[in-house]
């Protein structure tokens, strides 16, 4: 007799608000804020390389972005403030991998995480893709961002940081300053700026 046909391996894991999302096929309807706040407040930056008592999450590194992004384009429609928010909430289900890792992958990576971006983004009212013009100022933030926080917490020296994500202008990171806290704070705060754009979007 033939071998019975190898199953499929599992691609969808279980939330905490009993969706089951399918990482292979996501669809917004298997998206909630509050799953995504959860995950982001307890995966760490830096693969957890950094000073103090608490990592420093992606949750608090997404609310860093946004208020950068909010500095650097202060005209720009509530819609792609909320873009700089949600910009890594894939990682809530993947990880968040530092840049040698995702090079180490390969393309599949950046696959897996462009059809979590798309259904994260059409969930909460956005283009699945976003503009060109909006995904570049989005990166200048999170680059911004990282540098802030490889200088004040993950042991860089300005001249190294600014070698490895350009020099942070000085107007966009004045009296910012990372904090370190619990994960409950600061996911009760990542879901609480969700709902402020949200409600502000027209």
């Amino acid at each position: 007799m033939p071998p019975a046909p190898a199953k499929p391996p599992r691609a969808w894991q279980r939330m905490l608000s009993g969706r089951r999302l399918d990482l292979l096929d996501p669809t917004p309807f298997d998206i909630e804020i509050e799953d995504i706040a959860h995950g982001l407040a307890f995966v760490a930056r830096w693969n957890g390389q950094t000073r103090g008592e608490w990592p420093y999450s992606v949750a608090e590194h997404s609310l860093l972005v946004e208020q950068i992004f909010t500095r650097q384009s202060p005209e720009a429609p509530v819609k792609w403030r909320l873009a700089a928010l949600l910009h890594d909430a894939p990682e809530y289900v993947i990880g968040d991998m530092i840049s040698p890792v995702k090079a180490a992958i390969g393309p599949a990576y950046g696959e897996l995480d462009a059809r979590l971006a798309a259904a994260v983004h059409l969930r909460f009212g956005l283009p699945a893709s976003l503009p060109a013009t909006v995904k570049k100022a989005v990166k200048r933030a999170d680059q911004v961002s990282a540098w802030l926080e490889a200088v004040q917490i993950a042991g860089f020296s300005r001249a190294e940081a600014d070698r490895l994500f350009g020099r942070a202008d000085p107007r966009l990171i004045a009296g910012l300053e990372i904090r370190l806290r619990p994960p409950s704070e600061v996911r009760a705060d990542y879901t609480a700026r969700h709902r402020m754009l949200m409600e502000a979007m027209p």
